[in-house]
């Protein structure tokens, strides 16, 4: 099973042993919907009615337009990441975001980052395994400030040991992961002794090439300052929802929030992390003495909210491609994170 952020690629033998394709969906289903079920169980919906009635809904179009411009946002550390290595449009980085994120949202194990990285790739006649190396890279920028704004929230706001716990397993895998990286783009000639004695030599040796440009440009170290505001702009929707919702908490419980629910949902789930975002939702919020009838009607307000917008823009943008969706959903479940042994395979 190899992990990379927000990508998940189940071997058909682990161990030796068979695992089914549909094993892995069929666990992200299940975890999402017992979540739904714990989410809501208990609710008053009497009380929840009531609530949605109060909503002031002029804070929802903010809301909606904070979480669209997160990823276009992305598209700008995206393109600095690359652009050391090769040149892309602004709009086709806009372009496979918004696809991608329609693919997650309707598909299980979030295939939307290998589909973003295959449509550019495609787009900018760039190798394929650098474009996901990017995206590999966007998501260790994003570990490393999630782990840094996450302890320090430990500092001020008491967290449940199990989520602590977990934030420290998730930071020592983020640093062998970043470590790991650092020595293919800083240290090419020993990354290059390594790769030498894999089937896949010519064209991995392409790929450190191209890492090390990436990590010699001042364009690296921007798309990571970059990375701060992207995990901030993500605060915004949450904030600008509690205010639609008459929550009385301020701009650091939403961060909170967010903090604990990027921090649960690293794992490929469900499509859209139905379920178990609800239940973080109302962990979170439980921390700043809300009750669990509001919490729970508040977390199923963030989720329609930010997933239809990104439904909407993502078949937008997924029409303009003048592809299909079966298409794309194919080359997710048939490229690997292993680059072909072909050097001018792109």
């Amino acid at each position: 099973m190899v992990l990379t952020g927000s990508m998940l690629f189940v071997p058909r033998k682990l161990l030796g042993i068979h695992v089914p394709s549909w094993l892995a969906p069929a666990l992200g289903y299940a975890i999402s919907i017992g979540s739904l079920i714990w989410a809501f169980h208990g609710v008053d919906f009497r009380a929840l009615i009531k609530d949605y009635a109060s909503i002031v809904w002029a804070w929802v179009p903010l809301a909606v337009i904070a979480d669209l411009s997160v990823y276009v946002w992305q598209s700008v550390r995206w393109n600095l990441l690359l652009a050391p290595v090769k040149r892309v449009s602004r709009w086709r980085s806009v372009q496979a975001i918004y696809v991608g994120l329609f693919a997650n949202e309707i598909l299980p194990m979030r295939p939307g980052e290998v589909i973003r990285a295959y449509l550019l790739g495609r787009w900018s006649d760039a190798r394929f395994s650098v474009v996901l190396s990017s995206v590999i890279i966007e998501r260790i920028f994003d570990g490393i400030w999630l782990m840094l704004a996450f302890f320090v929230a430990t500092l001020v706001v008491p967290m449940p040991r199990f989520l602590v716990e977990g934030g420290k397993l998730t930071a020592v895998f983020v640093a062998v992961v970043a470590v790991l990286l650092a020595i293919v783009m800083f240290r090419k000639h020993h990354a290059h002794a390594v790769v030498s004695t894999t089937r896949w030599a010519t064209t991995l040796r392409g790929l450190v090439e191209d890492l090390h440009l990436m990590g010699r440009s001042r364009a690296f170290y921007a798309s990571f300052l970059a990375s701060l505001p992207y995990l901030l702009l993500q605060v915004l929707p949450i904030y600008f929802l509690m205010r639609a919702y008459t929550l009385d908490l301020s701009f650091w419980a939403a961060t909170v929030v967010l903090l604990i629910v990027r921090l649960g949902t690293i794992l490929p789930q469900a499509p859209g992390n139905v379920g178990v975002l609800q239940i973080l939702t109302e962990l979170a919020l439980k921390l700043f003495g809300v009750d669990k009838t509001t919490a729970a009607g508040f977390s199923a307000i963030v989720w329609i909210v930010i997933t239809a917008p990104l439904l909407a823009a993502g078949s937008v943008a997924l029409i303009v491609t003048g592809m299909r969706f079966a298409e794309l959903r194919r080359h997710a479940e048939t490229l690997s994170p292993v680059p072909a042994a072909d050097p001018q395979a792109r």
